[in-house]
């Protein structure tokens, strides 16, 4: 529960999070050892080679400092030089001192200098215009002298060169680990992808393929698709075969009625049109949204011809609102029978059927609003499951129905990797019924 204040600002896609996996414990790596080098390491190395030069340009004032003359300096000094590796000369009246701009990657220049002027107290100016020389400016008796020597001997040579191949060589492999691992998540990407898409009615074209697990999770969900096709398969087989074989003997009692005097058939005639809506309402309901194959649907179009189709058969309806626009990938007859039977609702159990429909980049509402009593938020979930019947309240027996108008609906809307919402009309007052469906 603590690390829940962390979990907005960390990455969703799985590539992501697999990136951040890889590459914050190169940067952790890489701080630490920079951070132990530079502090640990590389600074006491630098104190120590200071100290040493420092003690050897101590040399050179000391004696520069018991001369009466610059040219007695200079010579006595020589044979010190020499052996030290140092050029010295005295600066004249009006010459200024050289110091030059350090490089940007010389990190080290700073330490180098406190270190000087701590060791040495008349030192004046310290100029390391580059890696390999140095000058010093000392305060003498006799004027200001410049000390010249190999930069090497105050500092390791080029202490950037472990950072910058470190740097370096972190990014390669890290590209390279990077390319691994999206040969790696490939497949699993490619797993996600088609499970969405039979959960939104479209089957692609998938094999497995990966390391193994990735590889057996593949072959499960194939096996998992195979079965779920076979038991709609079956469904519809099974509702349709009984629903068809039972027209038959419907259409010869239907023959026999109508041979027997009109009002002793009456009771029994209107038995059998229930029986005749029954077994319409099944087959309905075996198509369920197996109806058609996906394509590229412009929704607004379509709802404007489902209203107008509706007027026609006497429907109060009226497609009222459309925000955005853009295509989907539908079923247009399986949606089509899904607002259909809404509005065929909302006109059974009120007297008039809005209808309005939202586009978003991620998803589309289809919304059904009327204006009758509704369905109680404790009954909705009841509702849309099969040969479910409500209350009076909701007029249910009204125009002989089966129960099975909103589980159609339902069906339709998983089928297309949506869902059915019941609600409360805020316009109306009555029932809102809302079609979710991802893009």
């Amino acid at each position: 529960m603590s690390a829940q204040w962390l979990k907005p600002y960390m990455p969703r896609s799985l590539y992501a999070r697999s990136a951040l996996i890889l590459v914050l414990p190169v940067i952790v790596l890489l701080l630490v050892v920079g951070i132990a080098f530079l502090q640990k390491h590389l600074e006491d190395v630098t104190a120590q080679m200071t100290r040493a030069a420092s003690r050897e340009v101590t040399l050179i004032t000391d004696v520069v400092a018991v001369m009466e003359t610059q040219q007695q300096a200079l010579a006595a000094v020589r044979p010190d030089l020499v052996a030290l590796d140092m050029k010295a000369r005295f600066l004249g009246i009006n010459e200024e001192p050289v110091i030059g701009s350090r490089r940007w990657y010389d990190f080290i220049a700073p330490q180098v200098e406190f270190e000087l002027r701590a060791l040495l107290p008349d030192l004046e100016m310290v100029a390391l215009p580059s890696t390999h020389e140095a000058r010093l400016y000392l305060n003498t008796k006799l004027g200001l002298l410049q000390l010249t020597f190999d930069r090497r001997r105050l500092s390791p040579v080029a202490p950037h060169q472990l950072i910058v191949t470190m740097l370096f060589f972190a990014v390669v492999m890290t590209t390279i680990s990077f390319l691994y691992m999206r040969n790696q998540l490939r497949p699993i990407t490619r797993l996600a992808e088609a499970a969405q898409a039979f959960g939104r009615g479209r089957v692609v074209p998938y094999s497995p393929g990966g390391a193994i697990e990735v590889r057996a999770a593949g072959s499960a969900f194939l096996d998992m698709r195979a079965r779920i096709e076979r038991q709609m398969e079956q469904r519809t087989m099974m509702l349709s075969g009984v629903s068809h074989d039972l027209r038959t003997p419907l259409t010869r009692l239907k023959l026999g009625l109508s041979m027997l005097p009109e009002d002793d058939a009456a009771p029994l005639q209107q038995d059998v049109d229930e029986m005749q809506l029954l077994l319409d309402a099944f087959l309905e309901f075996s198509r369920g949204a197996a109806e058609g194959t996906p394509e590229a649907v412009n929704p607004e179009v379509l709802l404007q011809q489902i209203v107008k189709d509706a007027k026609r058969a006497g429907h109060a309806a009226d497609l009222v609102l459309v925000e955005g626009a853009g295509t989907t990938m539908l079923r247009p007859t399986a949606i089509r029978r899904a607002v259909e039977n809404l509005i065929g609702n909302a006109v059974r159990y009120g007297a008039h059927a809005d209808v309005s429909l939202t586009i978003t980049p991620k998803s589309i509402r289809i919304r059904v609003e009327d204006d009758g009593p509704g369905i109680p938020p404790e009954q909705r979930t009841e509702a849309v499951k099969p040969f479910s019947r409500l209350d009076p309240a909701r007029n249910q027996n009204q125009g002989s129905g089966v129960g099975l108008g909103l589980a159609i609906v339902a069906d339709i809307a998983r089928a297309h990797g949506g869902v059915l919402r019941l609600g409360k009309s805020e316009r109306l007052g009555g029932l809102c019924a809302d079609i979710i469906i991802g893009r």
